[in-house]
Parts: C-alpha cells; structure tokens; sequence
C-alpha cells in the first residue's frame, strides 16, 4: 500500500499497531494487550514500543488506553483487564423494564430533537436507544487522558488516531495527536480527513457510538458515530503515519469458504428473527471492511515485489523518484501480522447466555435475548448480544482467547517488534 517512505529514527522500523471495533467484543483486544506489554517482553528481552496507535470504536479506546499508559509498566495490561473484567450489565448498561416500554416514544420523540438541534440548543447526545452514561464514567476513569499529549510529546509514542464518522458529511475524520501531517499523503482519500488535536474522551467516546444502540456525540459543533461505519480498521491512517508494520487485531474469526456455505444453510432459519439480522447487519457495516482493507494492502505489496523482479532492485526508487515529482506520496511495501478470534465471538456470546441461570438474568436486555435466541432452529448465535454484552461472564473468556490467540502466534510477534528485516 501507498505509504511514506523510509523507516523511523536509527532505521528502526516503524510500527503501528491497530485495533477495530465491536462494542463488548473489544474485550478480546484487552486480552491481546495484555500479550503484548506483559508476556511478550519476557521472550524480547525488553518491553515492546508501539510507535503508532490507532483505533476505531471501542479498539479507540484501548489506543488512547495504551498510548496514555506508555511511561508505564507491565501492569497496565492488568489494569485494562480488570477494567474488563469488574463489568455487570446491569450497572454498565442500565435497561429496565420501564426503559423498554419507553422506547417507542424515545424514537418518536426524534423531531423534537432535531427541533431543539435546529434552534441551538444541540445537546452532547442525540439519537442512542441504550443509556451509556455509566459506560462512559467507566471510560473516563479508567484512561489518564492527559498523560497522552505528556507521552507523544516525550516521544514515548511517535502519533495516536482515533477514527470517528461525521454524521452531516460521512467523513471519516482522523482525531490525531502527534505525527506529522503531509497533505500529499492523506488527498488521494478524500472521505478520510486528517485533524490535529489534543484527544480528550469526547474522541474516543464518539468513535464508539455505535449507531442507534448509543447515541452520537457531540464534538465541537457537529456530532460523530462510530468510525467503523466507514473505516473499521484504519490501516490508512497508520500508513498516511509513516508506518513499515501493522500489527492488526480483528475481532471477528477468519472464515473458510466451504465452512460458511455451511453455515449459511443452517441461517436462513434465522432471518425472521430481526435480532439476528441486525446483529449481521452490524457484522457487515463494523467488521468485514478490514478484510477489504487487508486485501488492498497485500496486492499493492505483490504489485511492487513483482515489478522488482520484472525491473530489477531499481524498480521501486525510480517509482518514487515519479510520484515524488507529481507530488504523490511514495510507495512502499507494508508488512503486517494479523491477529484475530479463533472462535466465533458470537456463539460465545450466546453459549454465556445459555450458561446464565435463570436467576442471574436481571437485565432486562440479557432476559430479551434468551428470549429471541430460544427459537426452535435456532443457529445459536448471538451477534447482536456479543456487541451489547458488558458482562464478566462474556468478556471474561474473551480476554482469555485474546491472550491465547496472541500467544499462538508469538514467533510472528517476536518477528515483527524485533529490528530484523521482515
């Protein structure tokens, strides 16, 4: 993929590492920190040094969680998991039964929002369905948000991004603190819109506003949505940021082609079930572009190492020397290392609800799920659960396969912290 070229100071290779979005299934990027700054240091011989952060959605959240804790030590990789960990829907997401009976009015009550927007009196919140407040007090307490700006200026961490999308525009504007800002490097994308700034929870919270579940957030005069609507793994930021290597953490399992022709037979039982289909919906529009984006990536690689051998070791500088003169940013190969579920996180979600006693379901949300995912035929995934599901009893294990799936793959990670040419 287009990139700057070069590597970062002392010709050491530039990393970036990018997180996606998924609401709860963010749990299982905590888990694949946790590898990263508190085991894998132990097979190095010295702690890892993440250059470049980036996130969207919830993965925004745990890019300013990591960049604000850089001065730190290999503990606060527990603390992201305790803060995991210690949740209860019922107190993260409060829906009780008189919130369920309320939301037909909340929705038809949208006019009188737009109508008070109109006039200038625009609230920090619009549009959510659930009730985030708690959510977001957990958020804000549990990040040092200050020490961010304290650490990029340290040069503890080269640039951090937070993706969010601009409802009015459907741009996707990229929050960044630190970095440098080349403008030959971020025009061909006009949808992508660079923004220095200091990040403060407004960013990261917006980033994450999944549509119509939680509300948009105001930030400035306009409001945001979460960036993974247009750009759920942002691989061109980081890129634009004048990263050599990605390190991407997915949070939805590779699939096999014969594996989901299979799957998609026993489905169909499932699309009168509009629970199940919004949870696909979801799917589609928050998950399944960084395979997309990965895949743009890879053939830009082959094109490039092809035209090597076509054209010789020259090939490549006498490309830049003519996209330099046009003003474009020069190419280079990319290399990355891909880290994502081993299990689907939807069945998780679900096998938590079955494994939930009856007594223990004192959310109103967690007792409506049971519900729609009782059905005779059911496939037994819970997609649109595995997003909701803030409970120590879901992300619990997510983290645990996060660690595991990073420690599975700890040959590559070696490879890609390490100086050694790829």
């Amino acid at each position: 993929m287009a990139g700057a070229a070069g590597l970062a100071k002392h010709g050491r290779p530039r990393r970036a590492v990018v997180f996606s979005g998924g609401g709860a299934r963010g749990a299982y990027e905590a888990g694949v920190a946790r590898f990263l700054v508190q085991e894998l240091p132990k097979r190095l011989g010295h702690p890892v040094e993440f250059d470049i952060l980036c996130g969207t959605s919830v993965g925004a959240i745990h890019a300013c969680y990591l960049a604000a804790t850089a001065h730190l030590g290999e503990d606060r990789a527990l603390r992201l998991v305790e803060f995991w960990t210690s949740m209860r829907l019922e107190e993260v997401l409060p829906l009780s039964a008189r919130d369920l009976l309320g939301l037909p009015g909340r929705l038809l009550g949208l006019r009188r929002t737009a109508d008070a927007i109109r006039s200038g009196a625009a609230p920090e919140r619009i549009y959510g369905v659930l009730n985030t407040k708690p959510l977001e007090n957990l958020v804000l307490r549990s990040v040092p948000w200050r020490r961010i700006r304290h650490n990029v200026k340290e040069g503890r961490v080269h640039a951090v991004c937070v993706a969010a999308t601009q409802i009015a525009t459907g741009q996707v504007v990229a929050f960044l603190e630190g970095g440098e800002v080349h403008e030959s490097r971020w025009l061909r994308d006009p949808n992508l819109v660079p923004r220095q700034v200091h990040l403060r929870p407004t960013h990261a919270l917006a980033s994450a506003a999944i549509p119509v579940l939680f509300p948009a957030v105001r930030v400035g005069r306009t409001y945001y949505a979460d960036g993974g609507l247009r750009l759920n793994t942002p691989l061109a930021p980081a890129i634009r940021l004048g990263a050599d290597r990605v390190l991407v953490v997915a949070l939805r399992r590779g699939g096999h082609e014969a594996h989901e022709e299979a799957l998609a037979r026993h489905r169909v039982e499932d699309y009168a079930n509009p629970v199940y289909l919004f949870g696909k919906v979801l799917n589609a529009l928050l998950l399944d572009p960084i395979d997309t984006d990965l895949a743009r990536m890879h053939l830009t690689n082959e094109i490039l190492e092809d035209g090597e051998k076509v054209f010789g070791d020259d090939f490549l500088p006498r490309l830049n020397s003519m996209a330099r003169r046009g003003q474009r940013h020069p190419f280079k190969k990319i290399h990355d290392v891909v880290i994502r579920p081993s299990t689907d996180l939807g069945l998780l979600a679900s096998q938590a609800l079955e494994g939930a006693n009856a007594g223990s379901l004192r959310s109103p949300l967690l007792r409506l799920a049971a519900r729609s995912a009782s059905g005779e035929g059911s496939s037994h995934e819970a997609d649109l659960l595995s997003y909701l599901l803030f409970d120590r009893a879901y992300v619990g294990p997510l983290v645990e396969l996060g660690f595991r799936d990073a420690g599975a793959q700890e040959e590559e990670l070696c490879r890609f912290f390490s100086d050694d040419p790829f």
